[in-house]
């Protein structure tokens, strides 16, 4: 082995082979586990746009109806949209939307789970993303300025590191 490869092996960058290019990860040998992971995402728009969405008036039909499935299907296509993402069997992917009026906004929340040997954060923050562009689509003919923002994970479990809440 060379000097060049040793210094490689001791970096121990896990998305690179030896001669740098970009590589997947081999969980070959890693653990079956039960893993779960929770991502949350916020889209907040006017105060018309809110109440036309409370109220389930929008022309294109039932947009958090809509935005659930897009999430859903979002989470099992991860490994299509992200590179070196390990195609994974989701045994479980929940879409939640909570109405926050004082705010105007919608709080997606998601939940991926499996039993596998990689995590599922990726399709989690995938999920709350996709189900958000979903919704910003859907609504943008009433309120085109909406900010989606705050996307990340809250909570994973499972796996070596085991379980990691967001303060």
């Amino acid at each position: 082995m060379t000097q060049k490869n040793k210094a490689f092996e001791q970096a121990q960058f896990s998305h690179v082979d030896q001669q740098g290019k970009a590589a997947m990860v081999d969980v070959t040998d890693k653990l079956t586990t039960q893993r779960t992971a929770v991502a949350k995402g916020k889209i907040t728009m006017s105060a018309h746009a809110f109440e036309i969405l409370v109220n389930n008036q929008h022309k294109k039909g039932d947009v958090l109806a809509v935005a659930r499935i897009a999430g859903i299907q979002a989470a099992k296509k991860c490994s299509d949209l992200i590179p070196l993402c390990h195609p994974l069997m989701l045994s479980k992917v929940q879409v939640d939307f909570e109405l926050m009026g004082n705010e105007c906004a919608v709080e997606i929340e998601s939940m991926c789970k499996l039993s596998g040997q990689t995590g599922v954060e990726m399709e989690a923050l995938t999920a709350v993303s996709v189900a958000a562009l979903t919704l910003f689509d859907m609504c943008k003919a009433v309120d085109p300025s909406m900010v989606i923002s705050d996307i990340r994970v809250v909570h994973k479990q499972g796996g070596k590191s085991g379980t990691w809440q967001a303060n």
